[in-house]
């Protein structure tokens, strides 16, 4: 048995480049808690939580350059279970099914994740500083959305190797987002869609086949939808609808332009599809 944790635990490090490990105490009572908070904390080859629900403690194994201690339990806080650092949302662990709901040791050090906001990195004797901050939130997520058009370009132009390119650039551009540096909002947003973010651009990014890399382009469009609604951009963004996308469900996009070029048919179909929402 210690074997094979030995051999998984360096096929981990192998994985992320990097690694640095840490352990801290997380709460919790079950093995449907240590899924729970292990799916919540793990992100490919970024991160990966090893947790023990007998001490309680957590191996946190990740790429200091793309995520860091205070992100992961932000997550795994998000998810309902509480650290040393942070406190779940009350509504979220209430929704724990009920052999889940760990006791819960609440200290006034420990700050809720939905009100965590980072003011070390403001000069509270002038503005300068939250100014130079909120630009850097914008420009972290228009990297974000520059490469999300960027495929969707490829998608209309029906190139897989093109688009699988894009993705495996919209990919790095994901992973490089520091949530510390999001508002409240983008924050609420970004712990709901992050996953499936990534999760539709790795499988686009893995295949040349453009129908499946739309079939994936369809719900990360969706996901990506919500996060550019709770994101303030310098320009508007149209959000654009094609009815016989998706086997005739519908299918919808983000665009930088009002006109229709459709990524779900290309050429075939360019310009089928309306505008939907105007998004300032």
């Amino acid at each position: 048995m210690a074997i094979t944790l030995l051999l998984s635990f360096t096929a981990c490090n192998a994985q992320i480049k990097n690694a640095k490990t840490e352990s801290v105490k997380i709460y919790g009572n079950c093995g449907m808690c240590e899924t729970t908070i292990e799916k919540a904390g793990n992100i490919k080859k970024v991160a990966q939580v090893d947790w023990n629900k007998d001490t309680k403690m957590a191996t946190l194994t990740y790429d200091p350059s793309k995520t860091s201690q205070v992100e992961i339990l932000k997550r795994i806080a998000l998810a309902g279970y509480d650290s040393d650092q942070f406190l779940a949302p009350d509504d979220v662990y209430a929704k724990l099914p009920e052999c889940c709901q760990y006791d819960r040791v609440k200290k006034s050090e420990m700050v809720k994740v939905e009100t965590i906001d980072d003011h070390s990195k403001y000069n509270h004797e002038g503005a300068t500083n939250k100014s130079n901050e909120t630009k850097q939130v914008v420009n972290q997520l228009k990297s974000v959305f520059e490469n999300y058009f960027a495929l969707k370009d490829a998608l209309v132009k029906s190139d897989g190797n093109l688009a699988s390119a894009k993705a495996k650039e919209l990919l790095n551009a994901l992973n490089a987002v520091q949530m510390n540096k999001l508002s409240n909002e983008e924050h609420i947003v970004w712990m709901k869609v992050m996953k499936d973010l990534v999760f539709d651009t790795e499988h686009i990014e893995e295949t040349k086949d453009v129908g499946h890399q739309r079939d994936h382009f369809n719900t990360l469009s969706d996901n990506m939808y919500q996060l550019l609604k709770a994101s303030k951009q310098e320009t508007p963004t149209y959000y654009q609808h094609c009815p016989m996308a998706n086997n005739g469900k519908g299918a919808n996009w983000l665009s930088k332009e009002n006109a229709i070029k459709n990524p779900y048919y290309g050429s075939q179909m360019l310009s089928c599809g309306i505008t939907v929402e105007k998004i300032e």
